[in-house]
């Protein structure tokens, strides 16, 4: 599913489950968070998450074959791509998303829960859950909003369409855009860069920003109204379509209940 490489003080994570284009399955998801610990206990100082060199798709998103096909909460705390996104975030090193190809679905999600992003000219995001009908839950509107302006994040999550990584740049959201024969000397540049100062300060400077960026007050009714909200999407007939389309490799017919 993955591999994982060493050099000095800093870690090296390539997904490589090409035949299904990287979807964040429970497995790859395993043997990620697998990779991190092992990385915490070599005392990584900085981490490199990529696909293979060269990819066109960089990874699908949330495997939505493993998804259930209605009745109960796909994206709940214990599903896959919840417990990878919290093993990124409190991973005591910074990690860098090294991007090329497309990038679908949840693991939009996944890139922009790493700590600094470079990306080649080529590669585009898109945050596909209304294609499948699939509701987000707080956590992960959260991870878009902490990295995006919110007409940002609602043009990502309402379209669904991809945005070109020149686009992000301009924005903000990725850190550098680097050419394809560019990309890797630059982003381990960083990393080594990132690996020659204070370990403890860096760790510690990532966790007060990690705590300051979720400090978001919310009454216990509006969570209460939020998580309904979700209710009414994973209970619903269109959540059942949209699952049932992609299995089927056609497109749903959504009709608003």
């Amino acid at each position: 599913m993955i591999t994982t490489h060493i050099d000095g003080a800093v870690g090296t994570i390539t997904l490589n489950h090409e035949a299904k284009r990287n979807a964040l399955s429970e497995r790859l998801v395993d043997a990620v968070i697998a990779a991190l610990a092992e990385f915490t206990r070599q005392e990584v100082r900085c981490a490199v998450l990529r696909a293979a060199s060269g990819v066109k798709v960089w990874s699908a998103g949330h495997d939505v074959s493993e998804l259930p096909e209605g009745g109960l909460d796909p994206l709940g705390w214990r599903d896959p791509l919840r417990h990878l996104i919290r093993e990124l975030e409190n991973f005591p090193a910074p990690i860098i998303a090294l991007i090329e190809g497309s990038v679908w679905g949840g693991a939009c999600e996944t890139v922009l829960a790493c700590d600094l992003i470079v990306a080649t000219p080529e590669a585009s995001f898109a945050a596909t859950p209304a294609k499948h009908s699939v509701p987000y839950n707080v956590s992960g509107l959260l991870t878009f909003l902490n990295a995006a302006h919110i007409h940002i994040a609602k043009e990502m999550l309402f379209t669904a369409q991809p945005i070109p990584a020149s686009r992000l740049e301009r924005m903000g959201i990725i850190n550098h855009v680097a050419a394809a024969g560019e990309i890797d000397a630059f982003t381990y540049d960083m990393a080594r860069t990132i690996a020659g100062n204070a370990p403890l300060s860096i760790s510690v400077m990532k966790e007060q920003l990690r705590i300051l960026a979720g400090a978001h007050t919310m009454s216990p009714q509006d969570f209460e109204r939020i998580q309904g909200l979700r209710r009414v999407v994973y209970n619903s007939q269109d959540y059942s379509e949209g699952i049932r389309a992609f299995k089927e490799k056609r497109k749903p017919r959504f009709e608003g209940r």
